[in-house]
């Protein structure tokens, strides 16, 4: 099990500046990737107690130890110790030229960047088509497929053409081929639906975010909104339905709870790119599908 956060909390004047970084980023990636410290342990074939130092600044980490690990978390070994933009000249300079600009700023040159390699369609085709980002437990499923039935389109869930794709369920995509494999499935999966639906709403996983490709796909292609709730809403929401994976590896509620915080925490900067928010806390179904039918109406005509 996930050792207590109070072990997480080493003195940092006991640390070495270099390995409490790495175990900030290491944290950071794994909550992005909803992945617990069990989980992540497992998927990259690494001792639990060593990843736990490791996370808390206090393990000194081997190469081999980092790639497992950059492996497990579908990300580069630049980006797990803190410079993914090292590769070429032209990385170090486009890097620089990024370097202490504003969010605003960043945006508008993603936007730039986006035209220059033609990924962006026009806006009015990309309001054709809804795409329902958040956490599982927000209402994704049930708000698109009202929304889809109202308006006469496509309602589509990603994570069964994930699973059409893989020809297995999503456990089975993970236990039998690993987490690499599924953002590979997530990518087709999302890159069909927009080939073959140019007007529809579209559900996705919660983790889609956690993959920037594709994650960028999505925004340049679809109309996004961030469908949130309060993490108890998310928690009781999810166990409704019978799904009991927030509980895996954890010993209670209460840091089953505290996982789901980090997981919200570090996506809601990916989150929030999305063109519009929409908080479905305290709303019944029908409730919230009318709130979001409206605040889109309204969002789209103007």
């Amino acid at each position: 099990m996930d050792l207590s956060d109070s072990h997480d909390r080493a003195d940092a004047d006991d640390r070495d500046p270099f390995l409490a970084a790495l175990g900030e980023r290491t944290r950071a990636l794994r909550a992005r990737r909803g992945l617990t410290r069990k989980g992540l342990a497992k998927a990259a074939d690494v001792s639990e107690r060593h990843l736990a130092n490791v996370e808390m600044g206090v393990g000194n980490a081997s190469v081999q130890f980092l790639r497992q690990m950059a492996q497990a978390l579908n990300c580069s070994l630049a980006e797990l110790v803190g410079d993914e933009t090292a590769s070429s000249p032209e990385w170090l300079m486009i890097r620089a030229l990024l370097r202490g600009r504003s969010e605003a700023e960043l945006v508008r040159a993603r936007a730039a960047l986006a035209e220059l390699f033609d990924e962006s369609p026009s806006p009015s085709a990309r309001r054709e088509r809804i795409a329902l980002i958040g956490l599982r437990g927000a209402g994704k499923s049930t708000l698109g497929r009202a929304l889809a039935e109202g308006w006469g389109v496509p309602f589509i869930e990603l994570n069964r053409g994930i699973e059409a794709l893989a020809g297995c369920t999503l456990p089975e995509i993970h236990s039998l081929y690993g987490p690499i494999a599924y953002r590979r499935y997530e990518r087709r999966a999302m890159e069909e639906a927009i080939a073959r639906h140019p007007r529809a709403v579209i559900a996705t996983p919660g983790g889609i975010v956690s993959d920037p490709g594709t994650f960028n796909l999505l925004l340049a292609n679809c109309y996004t909104v961030w469908v949130r709730a309060t993490p108890e809403e998310h928690m009781s929401r999810v166990l409704a339905q019978g799904d009991t994976r927030p509980m895996a590896g954890n010993v209670g509620n209460a840091e089953a709870m505290n996982d789901l915080r980090r997981i919200l925490e570090s996506r809601a900067a990916f989150y929030s790119k999305a063109d519009t928010v929409f908080d479905s806390s305290d709303m019944s179904p029908a409730e919230a599908v009318a709130a979001l039918r409206e605040q889109l109406t309204t969002a789209l005509a103007g």
